[in-house]
């Protein structure tokens, strides 16, 4: 790494990182805490910035598999600034991060992973310019209860769930996002729709007390997380669907 091969040339051994997760599972909405260790090299020197993100895999049309060549940060917090590491000196601290509404799923149903989809803890060093971001430490985001809901509704009639992709921007219908970026889960169109071989792009924008739903370009669509009920919830999916993609 770059920042590794800085600190070589000035004949520095390099501080350590290391981040441990309380939990590996979390949901949009929740705290995720982390334990944060510093460890110091061969001799004292002055950080800049320690930085822990929240990051998830952004589209790569390049990229085939589900690798990290392209992530984007979700959120961010720093730790601290400017400040010295003495040689062999080790700093521990703690950080609790409020999970954004709108951070992208990566299992759904019950724990079924989302093809496509990660999200990772990613604690950045910096010293003299020169940036170690570390290693992705996974999390696993599952679904919001209203989302698992809607995913059950596409499910019971019978759509078969592609991949997740979490693209840069403001999607058409995305009302009230917080975020640059948003998430598609794509659906294989069951044969009774009669658009055999085509697929469905659906978003869900989550709120702490109700989520939107976007169906390709229509919607958004809101969903209160007090009144869930996925039979009635199912039936307005088939209505809406048939109205809207058998014409």
């Amino acid at each position: 790494m770059a920042f590794r091969k800085f600190l070589s040339s000035l004949g520095v051994g390099a501080p350590e990182v290391e981040t441990t997760l309380s939990a590996s599972a979390v949901r949009p909405g929740d705290q995720l805490h982390c334990n944060v260790r510093l460890q110091g090299g061969s001799v004292d020197i002055e950080v800049e910035r320690v930085r822990i993100e929240i990051v998830t895999r952004f589209e790569d049309l390049e990229e085939t598999e589900t690798l990290w060549s392209n992530p984007g940060v979700v959120k961010s917090l720093v730790l601290g600034e400017k400040f010295e590491l003495k040689a062999g000196e080790t700093k521990d601290g703690q950080v609790s991060f409020d999970v954004p509404w709108e951070t992208p799923l990566t299992h759904f149903l019950g724990g079924r992973p989302l093809k496509g989809a990660r999200v990772a803890v990613r604690t950045e060093l910096t010293v003299d310019n020169a940036v170690d971001r570390g290693d992705f430490d996974e999390v696993q985001v599952h679904a919001l209860p209203a989302q698992d809901a809607l995913l059950q509704a596409y499910a019971n009639l019978g759509f078969r769930f592609d991949e997740a992709e979490v693209k840069k921007g403001t999607p058409t219908g995305g009302r009230n996002s917080q975020v640059g970026f948003w998430q598609e889960i794509e659906m294989w169109f069951p044969p009774e729709y009669r658009r055999p071989g085509g697929q469905l792009e659906s978003i869900f924008f989550a709120r702490h007390d109700s989520l939107d739903l976007v169906t390709g370009r229509y919607g958004p669509f809101a969903f209160p997380y007090d009144n869930i009920d996925v039979p009635a919830w199912t039936a307005w999916l088939d209505q809406h669907l048939r109205k809207t993609f058998q014409q």
